[in-house]
C-alpha cells in the first residue's frame, strides 16, 4: 500500500495548478444560499472533466458525483453556497477575483467552502487515473443552502435520494486538522403578548417591553450557568434581536418578541433548551416557538425542516477517526492533530440526526470563514485533495 500513497501525493502535486484553477474558477461565480445554480454547473462540469462514473444534480440542487460501485458507501461533502460579500471597503481586493496569487486562491468561498469541494474534484481525477477498484461507492457531494440552513441539504440526500452513507467527511475548513464535533444550535423566539392603554396611564396597561427586559436579564444570568463539556466547551445563549409593537407611540406596548442564538453543547437537547426559557417567563402571558426554515431552491423546489441543529461528537478512538489519522500518516509520515470546530456544519445532519459516522477534513483555517480577504493556501489543497483519495484507499 505504501507505494499508493507515494503515488497520490505525487499526482496531487502534479495537480496542484488544476486544482487551483477550479477553484478559482468556482469563486468566480456569486453562490449565496437559493442561487448556487450556476456555481452547481460548474462543479459539475468539472466532475465530468475530471472522468467522475456520474455525475447528476438532485431535486434540490446538490451535485452528486459518483465513482465506484461498491457495498460501503462514503461520501466527501462540502457546500457550495457562500455568504455575501458585507463592506467592500474591508477588502483589499475583488471577493469575486479568484486571483490567484503568492500561492493563494483569493475570494469568497475559498475558505468556507469552495476549496474543499474542489480538493475533492482532484481527488476523484486521482482515483480514477490509479484505477481505483475497491470495494466502495464514493459519493462527492457539492451541497447548497448550508449558510441558510446546515444540514438541510443532507435531510433531502437521505430522505428523497435515498443515499445514507456508511462514513461521512466534511471538507469544511479545519487547517488540515481531523475535526470530530462541534456545539449544536438553535434558534427561537420567545412572544410577549402585554395589554395597551394610553400611555398617559400606562397603570391601565400590561407592558410587553416590560416583560421582554425582565426575562432578557435573566436570559443573561441563564448564559452563565449554562453546561460545560470538556472537548466541546460550554452552551450559549444570547439575544439577537428585539423588536416589539403597539397600536401608537402614545400607547403601552402590547406585544414584544426576542430572538434567541443558541449553542448547544453535550448533554443539551431541544428541549432541555426551552425548558429553560419556559422557567423563565413562568406566569408571564408569553410563550417560547422553535423556528421553521422553509424556502424555495434554485430548482424551484420548496422544502424545509426545524431550525434546531443537534451537537455531535465522534470518539476518539471511533474507526473513522482512525482510518483518518493512518491516512494523513501514511501521505506525510507524521501525526495530524484532532480537534472541534467553532462554528456548525452539515455534520448536524449527518452525525447529529442520522448518526453516521463523521469527521472534518478541510483546507483552510476557519477563522477566515465569513472574513473579508478570504484566501486558501494551495499548499492547503493539495494536501485536502491527497487525504480523500488516500481515505477512500485506507478505509
Amino acid at each position: 500500500m505504501e507505494n499508493i500513497f507515494q503515488k497520490i501525493n505525487e499526482l496531487s502535486e502534479k495537480y496542484r495548478d488544476y486544482t487551483a484553477e477550479n477553484l478559482s474558477k468556482l469563486v468566480q461565480i456569486k453562490s449565496l444560499s437559493l442561487g448556487e445554480k450556476e456555481v452547481q454547473l460548474e462543479l459539475k462540469r468539472q466532475m465530468e472533466e475530471a472522468g467522475f462514473d456520474e455525475v447528476r444534480i438532485d431535486g434540490l440542487g446538490n451535485v452528486i458525483g459518483r465513482i465506484g460501485n461498491g457495498k460501503k458507501i462514503l461520501a466527501i461533502d462540502g457546500h457550495m453556497d457562500t455568504v455575501d460579500m458585507g463592506n467592500m471597503d474591508n477588502w483589499d481586493f475583488n471577493p469575486l477575483g479568484g486571483e490567484i496569487k503568492d500561492g493563494f486562491v483569493h475570494g469568497r468561498g475559498t475558505v468556507d467552502q469552495e476549496g474543499g469541494p474542489a480538493a475533492f474534484v482532484t481527488s476523484g481525477r486521482i482515483l480514477k487515473e490509479l484505477e481505483f477498484d475497491k470495494d466502495l461507492t464514493i459519493y462527492f457531494v457539492g451541497s447548497v443552502i448550508e449558510e441558510d440552513c446546515d444540514g438541510l441539504c443532507w435531510k433531502y440526500i437521505v430522505e428523497e435520494d435515498k443515499i445514507k452513507p456508511d462514513f461521512v467527511i466534511s471538507t469544511e475548513p479545519t487547517n488540515l486538522n481531523i475535526y470530530r464535533g462541534h456545539r449544536g444550535r438553535m434558534e427561537m423566539h420567545v412572544h410577549f403578548y402585554g395589554v395597551s392603554s394610553h400611555g398617559s396611564a400606562p397603570e391601565r396597561g400590561k407592558n410587553a417591553i416590560y416583560m421582554a427586559s425582565r426575562t432578557a436579564l435573566e436570559i443573561e444570568k441563564l448564559n452563565e450557568r449554562l453546561k460545560f463539556d470538556e472537548f466541546l466547551g460550554k452552551g450559549s445563549v444570547t439575544i439577537s434581536e428585539i423588536i416589539s409593537g403597539s397600536p401608537s407611540l402614545c400607547a403601552v406596548s402590547d406585544y414584544a418578541r426576542i430572538h434567541l442564538d443558541r449553542r448547544l453543547t453535550w448533554g443539551e437537547t431541544k428541549e432541555s433548551a426551552v425548558a429553560e426559557i419556559e422557567e423563565l417567563i413562568k406566569g408571564m402571558n408569553a410563550k417560547v416557538e422553535v423556528l421553521e426554515y422553509l424556502e424555495t431552491a434554485y430548482t424551484g423546489l420548496e422544502y424545509g425542516m426545524e431550525k434546531y441543529y443537534p451537537t455531535w461528537k465522534i470518539p476518539v478512538d471511533h474507526e473513522i477517526v482512525q482510518t483518518g489519522v493512518r491516512s494523513f500518516k501514511n501521505l506525510f509520515n507524521k501525526e495530524v492533530k484532532i480537534d472541534k470546530w467553532t462554528f456548525s456544519t452539515n455534520g448536524i445532519m449527518t452525525n447529529g440526526v442520522y448518526g453516521i459516522p463523521t469527521i472534518g477534513f478541510g483546507p483552510g483555517n476557519e477563522v477566515l470563514a465569513h472574513a473579508p480577504n478570504e484566501k486558501v493556501a494551495i499548499d492547503d489543497l493539495v494536501v485536502a485533495s491527497a487525504f480523500y483519495a488516500a481515505f477512500a484507499y485506507e478505509i
